[in-house]
């Protein structure tokens, strides 16, 4: 069980079924938890994390529930959503379990001016509480329904929520007139890349790969062209329905606060696996990140053509079998 949720439940906390597990990750184990119990997480590799052992596990939901827990996200605005969805859909208590670093001290001060909180309870370097939901409003916490960047529909919590990122607008402006005819773009967010692939000449068809539900529902949004299929998957495992001509990617470095390069390598390696024996990967990533040793070795030609004092764009040609 959940270290700080575990305590809880041993110091009084009683959950009244059916429960609404929000956010939470494989660091933290529901084994506990009754099995009914409805997990919504939206990162694909954690869905199927948590389907994997039984749970009812989907990537959104709107069913109302007795109880709900939220385990807190990094990004503040996206914290506040999911209290405010927890809120709107249970019935009788709302649990919220966070670390020091996912502002948790932060939240229960602002909880605490509307309700009273129960608990708190500290293990582990963070904090959980609970409250009940009777007379207590957080709908003003309810993100805006059309969150804009430059014409984008964007959402709490996705990655370059607030602007576009310069990253992906460097390599938008360092891909070749014709990219090709069927192209991927992998790690696709909510499309910014995406929609500038588009505007290439010759493009016949566009795979955007995206492991966040909700960045990819925005991305659904901004890309009205029947050229583009959106994919929900882990980029780690998807396999392309065709061979590539060509992937596009910024791909992400992390999912905790941490780098993790080895996520990056990880997209090499797909990028290679499915394009065609002349098919071209073009990448940009933050220039500290070691990627240079896993392009060579999944590709025969690498050349780095773009960047800046922050980042730095390749592009790699005839994959290695």
């Amino acid at each position: 069980m959940s270290s700080r949720l575990e305590l809880a439940l041993a110091s009084g906390l009683d959950l009244t079924t059916p429960v609404s597990v929000l956010g939470p990750t494989p660091d933290h184990d529901l084994s506990a938890l009754p099995p009914d119990t409805e997990v919504v997480q939206p990162y694909r590799p954690w869905h199927d994390h948590f389907a994997a052992r039984g749970f009812h596990t989907v990537a959104q939901s709107d069913a109302p529930c007795s109880d709900a827990v939220v385990f807190l996200p990094r990004a503040k605005a996206l914290a506040r959503a999911m209290v405010a969805e927890a809120c709107r859909r249970a019935s009788g208590q709302v649990v919220v379990d966070g670390a020091k670093t996912e502002g948790i001290d932060s939240l229960l001060k602002d909880i605490r001016k509307r309700v009273v909180v129960e608990g708190p309870l500290s293990k582990a370097h963070g904090k959980i509480f609970w409250f009940r939901v009777d007379a207590v409003d957080f709908s003003d916490w309810t993100p805006p329904g059309d969150q804009r960047v430059a014409g984008f529909r964007t959402a709490p919590g996705v990655f370059s929520a607030d602007g576009v990122d310069p990253a992906s607008a460097l390599l938008l402006a360092a891909l070749p007139k014709k990219p090709g005819k069927v192209i991927a773009d992998l790690g696709a967010g909510w499309g910014y890349l995406s929609a500038g692939v588009l505007a290439r000449e010759g493009v016949r068809a566009l795979h955007l790969v995206e492991a966040d539900h909700v960045a990819l529902d925005c991305a659904r949004t901004n890309i009205d062209d029947p050229r583009a299929s959106f994919h929900w998957a882990d980029v780690l495992s998807w396999q392309a329905p065709e061979r590539l001509d060509c992937v596009v990617m910024n791909p992400p470095f992390h999912t905790g606060r941490a780098a993790e390069p080895s996520l990056g390598q990880g997209f090499i390696a797909a990028a290679a696996r499915n394009l065609s024996g002349s098919g071209q990967l073009w990448m940009v990533a933050n220039r500290h990140l070691p990627y240079e040793a896993a392009l060579n070795e999944r590709f025969q030609q690498v050349d780095e053509v773009a960047g800046d004092n922050r980042f730095k764009v390749f592009h790699a040609s005839r994959p290695r079998r």
